[in-house]
């Protein structure tokens, strides 16, 4: 008679999920090993200290470290900071009754110090890990089971060569059992075979991320501070990282029916500094740490007679050549941060501004982009529809709103007009305090440009001068329902020569020449009625000297 060891095993997954089951003992045994090992928590490197607050500007960031020091200590060490932080901006300070002695900084392997060895992602790929061992052991039993269920069919010889003899009156109850506990296995095993496979899907790009990680991280930055804590207190710490960087966006939603704009006010986040940031808080600046803080100097003016050419070029190669400039060095350090591909020359402000995140955010240090949203203003606009019929015979639906409060520097826009989404932009600075943003073409609107009428002839005493007559004309016809207000551009020549005349002639008379301070720039502006016709005509004369060529 044989023997068959079991007993009752609570699933894995949880006592919610709880399922009482037979299995051999041999499994019993590995799963009882397997489940009796110690979890492992998360590398212990930056478990010492906390970011506290970090300041991000275009280019770099400021990360401020907190960590609490017992009482009595002499010696604190921050561990596992990222090798690119910037040794001279350390900073340190504690509270008033901590007294700080020199600092010490250490750049080491990250093997070298186990507390910096592993990543945020070694707890979930050991946790998926020890899941997939489970189940290699579960499908392992299975296969004792199948193989034992084999072994009690009538039909298999024995050891001996003889046949293992079966009641007839018991075959049928027999072949049922081992009928439905073999379907179970094999169910079971093919259950066991997809979460196998679920589990290498979920652990893959979990690998691939620690080794990039860990590539991008073979070094980092251990800093000591020698204090004297005669009480618990806290010890903090602030650096400067170059690479890191945000860049403004917006979202514009124009709402024609009611003459209103939401502008929403946007920044990305990005960073591959060596050290995630979960949780922190964070401020955005606009100033600029890295750039310079003195403005350049005038030198004399100073005015010689030139040396002929033979002794100048002497001169210059008997001149030792000069030492390569320290900035190059610099600019040289700060490309081999990675950092991210942002345009920081679109951060021209005189003085810094910052913006606060309500909210505490995880950016992690592989370069994704983090989208924060920064407030949005809603204001009244003013719709008109603005066409250079010269340059493109098209109209275009513009929104006029004054400047918003606040810094609000060049980024990029995504434009949405009556809920549907019309293209992409640069918001850009205001003009004289009016921002315009232009919404996509107005196909209500027809522009038609007449051929252009170009004459040339000769002025003055016996034709010493020479005149170019050029003559344009433009339709304009409003297909809407409703009034709008049509804004129409002609560019007009511009003398750069006393001894070039032009004489001007509009019809009707435009608004104005110097169409956002830029001469030569006619802006006709009028009210065009639902169904209606405008005309604008431009007549130039332009005079010059007959035996000469203008530009």
């Amino acid at each position: 008679m044989k023997t068959n060891f079991a007993f009752n095993l609570v699933d894995w997954r949880g006592p919610h999920q709880a399922a009482a089951r037979k299995l051999p003992l041999t499994t019993a045994l590995l799963c009882g090993v397997l489940c009796g090992l110690p979890s492992w928590a998360q590398p212990a490197g930056a478990s010492e200290s906390r970011i506290a607050q970090v300041t991000l500007y275009p280019g770099s960031a400021t990360v401020e470290r907190v960590a609490k020091v017992a009482a009595g200590t002499r010696k604190f060490t921050f561990t596992c900071l990222p090798a690119g932080l910037d040794v001279p901006s350390l900073s340190v300070t504690a509270d008033p009754s901590v007294r700080l002695g020199e600092l010490a900084t250490l750049n080491e392997e990250r093997e070298a110090n186990p507390a910096c060895a592993g990543t945020m992602l070694d707890a979930r790929i050991r946790e998926l890990e020890d899941k997939k061992a489970l189940l290699a052991a579960e499908t392992d039993a299975l296969t004792l089971v199948t193989g034992y269920l084999k072994g009690l069919s009538p039909t298999d010889d024995t050891a001996s060569g003889a046949r293992v003899g079966t009641d007839p009156k018991n075959l049928a109850a027999v072949s049922d059992v081992l009928r439905r506990t073999g379907q179970d296995a094999l169910t079971r095993q093919h259950q066991l075979k997809r979460q196998q496979e679920e589990l290498d899907r979920t652990l893959k790009p979990l690998l691939a991320e620690r080794s990039r990680v860990l590539a991008g991280r073979t070094r980092v930055v251990s800093v000591s501070v020698t204090l004297d804590a005669p009480r618990e207190a806290e010890l903090r710490l602030s650096y400067q990282i170059n690479g890191p960087g945000w860049a403004p966006s917006y979202r514009a939603l124009l709402d024609s029916r009611n003459n209103t704009l939401k502008l929403e006010r946007q920044a990305q986040v990005a960073q591959t500094t060596g050290e995630d940031w979960l949780g922190v808080p964070m401020r955005l600046s606009t100033g600029q740490p890295r750039r310079g803080t003195t403005g350049p100097q005038p030198y004399p003016w100073r005015i010689g007679i030139a040396e002929p050419q033979p002794v100048a070029l002497a001169k210059m190669q008997a001149r030792p050549a000069a030492a390569p400039a320290p900035m190059r060095k610099l600019e040289a350090q700060d490309g081999a941060a990675q950092a991210p591909s942002f345009d920081v020359s679109v951060f021209n402000s005189t003085f810094a501004t910052e913006f606060a995140v309500p909210q505490r955010i995880d950016v992690p240090s592989s370069g994704q982009r983090v989208t924060l949203a920064l407030g949005a203003q809603e204001a009244a606009v003013t719709l008109l529809t603005r066409t250079s019929p010269l340059q493109d015979a098209s109209a275009w639906l513009v929104a006029e709103l004054p400047q918003p409060d606040g810094v609000w520097p060049s980024g990029a826009l995504q434009l949405y007009r009556d809920g549907a989404y019309v293209g992409a932009d640069t918001l850009r600075s205001a003009t004289k305090g009016t921002l315009a943003l232009s919404f996509g073409r107005d196909e209500l609107v027809s522009v038609r440009v007449e051929p252009q009428k170009d004459m040339r002839g000769s002025t003055g005493f016996v034709g010493t001068r020479a005149e170019r007559t050029v003559e344009r004309a433009y339709t304009v016809e409003n297909r809407h329902h409703t009034p709008i207000n049509l804004q129409v551009l002609e560019a007009s020549p511009v003398s750069i020569d006393e001894k070039v005349t032009v004489d001007n002639k509009f019809a009707p008379p435009p608004e104005t020449a110097l169409w956002n301070e830029q001469p030569g720039v006619v802006q006709w502006r009028t009210r065009l009625d639902a169904g209606k016709t405008a005309r604008f005509t431009a007549h130039y004369a332009i005079s010059y000297p007959k035996d000469a060529q203008l530009q």
